[in-house]
């Protein structure tokens, strides 16, 4: 044997002693990338049920949404209708109430003056 070959040697095992350190970090990191592939789908496996479910909520949310829309409204259309029937009582009966309890204010401060012109009349003779 040459000092050629056994130099060629020396290289050749320092480059597979080389290459087994190497191989040991890419092993290390295929198992830590197989741990991340499993720990994503399992996430996907778990989201999907869960973005079922939000699409359900979200649905019966809008079904919801939509009566209460409708119960708005229905209120809307009643308020409307009370506001006008008030409108029209108070214009048909209020000013006529007004007139009557002024009417009788009126009548009371009459009769009170006339009852006490009356007793000092009385009183005095």
């Amino acid at each position: 044997m040459s000092a050629g070959d056994i130099a060629g040697l020396i290289a050749a095992v320092v480059f597979a002693v080389l290459v087994g350190f190497i191989a040991v970090p890419l092993l290390k990191l295929g198992r830590v990338l197989d741990s991340t592939r499993d720990a994503i789908k399992e996430a996907s496996d778990g989201i999907t049920p869960i973005l079922d479910e939000t699409a359900t909520t979200l649905q019966e949310t809008n079904k919801q949404l939509a009566r209460v829309d409708v119960i708005t409204k229905n209120v809307a259309d009643v308020t409307g209708n009370v506001s006008a029937l008030v409108a029209l009582f108070a214009a048909t009966v209020g000013g006529p109430l007004i007139k009557l309890a002024g009417f009788s204010a009126a009548a009371r401060a009459a009769f009170r003056a006339a009852g006490g012109s009356r007793r000092r009349r009385g009183g005095a003779d």
